[in-house]
């Protein structure tokens, strides 16, 4: 009897895995802290690596169950300030400093992964049924599959938690398990008694500016102010060319169309991909305007873009970019788009 009980306990000690904490554990515990919550907030920082240079930008998260978001993110190179938006309405992506947003036809951020929002994370969890944990540092590590539909090179992602389950990090890696999205949580309030009003796009609509586009904050105004009125330069004295371009295309014409105080720039390419990229000065609206999509928006490098079946529209570093092609796969409209801006890549028109 006593052998059998001897041989019963070491049958339970093996089974058991001497107590250890499993993957199917550290799975249900963050999927209840995450269904449990009913809003919920984070604070932190998110760098997007593009292989020749990390951009760093502030994040604030918000979420309101069930379905309102909002994405706060700032560029920390140039403040650029963008937001996220989904409540009742529709989804916005919100440009404050131009006072523009694009108002997307879009089911975001259930078709795609979204490595700072807690709900797209359990998603793909939850849609991995091979996810693999290991314990390193103090921290459990959960690894699974990501779904960025835009971003094919991006493959898998690591989430990392301390030993009560609370999330402090994201890293997204690509096929050659290079880290090219980081997330680091610097606060994590699953209570934040959040409601509906802390969702409204009207209280996005930046307030430097008043209706005549007069600077009302000099230290926050997008451009360089005297006394309270914005001299604003209209003019884009150069031309920005992209680094990455397909094999067999070509610059084949180079436009600039000048009116009373500003340009436009119209570079065409030709060859096996066609495509036409569309440069001028970000301008800042009298009025909030609301730009219909029918597509998501695309975080790139240094903004957020507005990605349809065939364009791609971002502002960034005071130019907006139009780049349009029917040839162009997603891919490599993101690969152009990502790589215009480069210093080394601009060719002064005077």
């Amino acid at each position: 009897m006593k052998k059998l009980l001897v041989l019963g306990l070491i049958s339970l000690f093996l089974v058991s895995g001497c107590g250890k904490y499993k993957v199917d554990d550290a799975i249900k515990d963050f999927t209840n802290k995450v269904e449990n919550s009913k809003s919920y907030k984070l604070l932190g920082t998110m760098e997007i690596n593009s292989g020749e240079e990390t951009f760093t930008y502030s994040l604030e998260s918000y979420f309101l169950k069930d379905s309102y978001y909002k994405v706060v993110l700032v560029n920390q190179t140039n403040n650029h300030e963008q937001i996220i938006l989904k409540n009742d309405e529709g989804l916005y992506v919100v440009t404050p400093s131009l006072n523009k947003s694009f108002k997307f036809d879009s089911i975001w951020p259930e078709n795609s992964s979204q490595a700072y929002l807690l709900t797209s994370l359990l998603n793909d969890i939850k849609n991995d049924n091979k996810v693999q944990m290991e314990e390193k540092d103090n921290n459990i590590i959960l690894k699974s599959t990501v779904n960025y539909p835009n971003n094919e090179e991006l493959s898998y992602q690591k989430l990392y938690f301390d030993k009560n389950m609370n999330i402090n990090k994201v890293e997204v890696f690509d096929e050659n398990d290079n880290v090219k999205i980081k997330v680091n949580f610097n606060e994590v309030n699953l209570k934040a008694k959040l409601d509906k009003d802390d969702f409204v796009l009207e209280d996005l609509i930046d307030e430097d500016y008043d209706e005549n586009n007069n600077c009302l904050n000099a230290e926050n105004c997008k451009n360089k102010c005297n006394g309270e009125e914005c001299e604003t330069s209209k003019v884009l004295d150069d031309i920005i060319y992209p680094l990455y371009i397909p094999a067999n295309t070509y610059l084949s014409d180079s436009e600039t169309i000048s009116g009373e105080d500003s340009n436009r720039i119209i570079l065409t390419f030709s060859g096996d991909r066609n495509f036409v990229i569309v440069e001028e000065v970000s301008k800042v609206n009298n009025e909030f305007e609301v730009i219909p999509v029918y597509g998501d928006p695309l975080m790139l490098n240094e903004a957020i873009g507005a990605l349809s079946s065939n364009s791609l529209s971002w502002d960034a570093n005071n130019v907006n970019y139009y780049l349009v092609s029917s040839d162009l796969t997603t891919s490599e409209m993101i690969s152009v788009a990502s790589s215009l801006g480069n210093s080394t890549l601009v060719s002064s028109l005077k």
